[in-house]
């Protein structure tokens, strides 16, 4: 029977699946056929459904925090059904700080380590131990270092060789009792009192006054990845772009803000059918209702276009998209991945 999608992503695009399935235990997982196609699905704060899909979602629900206490540091085992923005709370409350900087980002925990989050200058894949996974072929429990992973930019393994084979069960995060604050990036260079929730309540601050509540203003968040691009053209873009705000990603890279490249090329405000380039933070899209999949479609690659013709530099959405059959990539020409 047909399900509405529109409740379970927060870009809310009124689209249906054939069938919705919720996991809450890893019984569960095991009694799924898992045929294609599927999509797994946590909060739907990093996904949009373009179009009715015709297949299965599969909704990860399943909850449970452990902590275990070691000589250098706190092992949290987090069940990938948890909220992540109520599991930093959480810590924090418990006096095992680290996560601050990652406060407030939507979504689930078993999302986070597909998409290795990070904001403020932390990604979680500097606190991961292990991520636990159910392996669909072998229908077994499997798991991963660190390493094995193969942490990027909002890059893991989890997109490329397990992308439809692995369903994420648990995370472990290693939390370091030497707590050492982050303070390199923007906002946060400013503050006076250098203290885990004052760092915690500044995040969610500015957050907050730039990113618009996805309850009362649907939106995917940051729509695009922040572009990494070689010094040589850093160097270039800067002695006709003076402010542009750079980062320094490794010795030969660095990571320019995509916001400031869709605000520089006055796209604030511009609309598509109900979606619209938001006032206040370019990175993010809004969908203003009565828009189709077709709309969205159209505005990522007019930014994609614009943001080539200004800059020269290819802009990436961050934002998980999936079509009828699966994920799908706009990089200037459509591209589908079917599972």
């Amino acid at each position: 029977m047909a399900q509405s999608l529109q409740s379970l992503h927060t870009f809310a695009l009124n689209n249906q699946c054939q069938h919705l399935v919720e996991i809450k235990n890893i019984e569960d997982l095991k009694k799924q056929p898992f045929l294609s196609p599927f999509c797994l699905l946590g909060e739907g704060s990093n996904t949009v459904f373009l179009s009715d899909f015709s297949g299965t979602v599969i909704k990860m629900a399943t909850q449970g925090i452990n902590i275990t206490q070691r000589s250098e540091d706190y092992l949290i085992a987090v069940a990938a059904g948890e909220n992540w923005h109520q599991l930093v709370c959480y810590l924090l409350d418990e006096n095992i700080p680290g996560l601050e900087n990652l406060a407030l980002i939507p979504g689930t925990v078993g999302a986070a380590p597909v998409q290795n989050i990070g904001a403020y200058g932390v990604e979680i894949a500097s606190f991961i131990e292990a991520v636990e996974y159910y392996d669909i072929a072998s229908k077994t429990i499997k798991q991963l270092n660190a390493q094995q992973c193969q942490f990027g930019y909002r890059d893991s393994i989890f997109k490329h060789r397990l992308k439809n084979k692995a369903v994420i069960t648990c995370v472990y995060l290693a939390i370091p009792k030497k707590w050492q604050g982050v303070l390199s990036y923007g906002p946060l260079q400013q503050l006076k009192a250098i203290t885990p929730r004052a760092i915690f309540e500044h995040v969610i601050q500015t957050r907050q006054s730039k990113l618009p509540d996805p309850s009362t203003l649907p939106n995917a968040g940051s729509f695009f990845k922040n572009p990494i691009i070689d010094n040589t053209t850093l160097q270039q873009l800067l002695s006709r772009f003076k402010d542009l705000p750079h980062y320094k990603y490794n010795e030969t890279h660095h990571k320019i803000a995509a916001g400031w490249l869709i605000d520089n090329a006055g796209l604030k405000g511009y609309k598509v059918a109900g979606i619209e380039v938001h006032q206040q933070q370019a990175l993010v899209l809004i969908n203003k209702g009565n828009s189709l999949g077709r709309d969205l479609t159209a505005m990522i690659k007019h930014i994609q276009i614009v943001i080539m013709q200004r800059f020269g530099v290819a802009l990436e959405h961050e934002v998980r998209l999936i079509d009828s059959h699966g994920e799908c990539h706009l990089n200037m020409e459509y591209q589908h991945e079917g599972p």
